[in-house]
């Protein structure tokens, strides 16, 4: 199959909710505490986190490399050119990219994705489970080929191409072979379901999920998620009325 690289891309300007990746929740920042249920997923070979050259993301290179981390610096509104560049230094053949505002990512919905692609690479060049999304906001994977990152880093021009790693991709289904992997049932829970981290009533969601679930060395997962809010309306309340549009990955 071939060398499989998780990329988090995080940096601390944040224009909605500023330093976020750090924030802490449990007495962890927010992206340690992502990474570590990234590291349960099976399919995954290397994680590298991609941060920018800008001296206010020393503080992700400090915690990347406390935890023993891979950590890579590029350019900071160039994201398709930082996760290209993170492919060439580790010998990437696939790339799967996850967002640093996903901190309730579920190791099981990664392998699951990844899965369907490994099995199905020599019929797409692209697979996610968000294009139409079905999932809850906030657990997007998105895993693509380097030879396909590599003909739209060669050739995407535009500057919201640059900034979102896979626009270009997903946005040109005659030139790239795309592929979705939809949740299991008709029920769609993207749109009821908002557990990304854009705004401080996100954050104050998140926090309270895992002040409830989390457990060191233990990762709770979205069915059991789903069944505690559906206990506890209340937390589920608390960013609710922010549209699920607002998220952008």
């Amino acid at each position: 199959m071939g060398k499989l690289i998780a990329v988090v891309q995080a940096r601390m300007g944040s224009s909605r909710l500023p330093n976020k990746v750090m924030k802490e929740i449990c007495g962890k920042p927010m992206l340690l505490l992502m990474l570590e249920r990234l590291q349960r997923a099976e399919k995954i070979d290397e994680i590298v986190v991609a941060t920018t050259t800008e001296k206010s993301d020393d503080i992700i290179v400090d915690l990347a490399e406390k935890n023993n981390f891979q950590y890579f610096r590029g350019s900071e509104l160039d994201c398709l050119d930082r996760h290209y560049q993170v492919g060439e230094k580790f010998g990437a053949d696939f790339i799967t990219k996850i967002t640093p505002d996903c901190p309730l990512i579920d190791p099981v919905i990664v392998d699951k994705v990844l899965d369907f692609y490994i099995k199905n690479s020599n019929k797409y060049d692209y697979v996610s489970n968000a294009h139409p999304p079905s999932y809850p906001d906030g657990l997007d994977i998105e895993v693509f080929s380097m030879s396909s990152l590599k003909k739209a880093w060669k050739e995407a021009k535009e500057k919201n191409e640059r900034e979102h790693t896979t626009t270009y991709i997903w946005s040109h289904p005659k030139m790239f072979r795309l592929g979705n992997v939809e949740m299991p049932g008709k029920k769609s829970l993207f749109m009821q379901e908002r557990w990304t981290v854009d705004y401080p009533e996100d954050f104050e969601f998140v926090k309270t999920i895992y002040e409830n679930l989390y457990k060191e060395g233990r990762i709770f997962l979205m069915d059991e998620i789903l069944k505690f809010l559906s206990k506890r309306k209340d937390i589920w309340e608390i960013n609710h009325h922010l549209s699920i549009h607002n998220s952008v990955h």
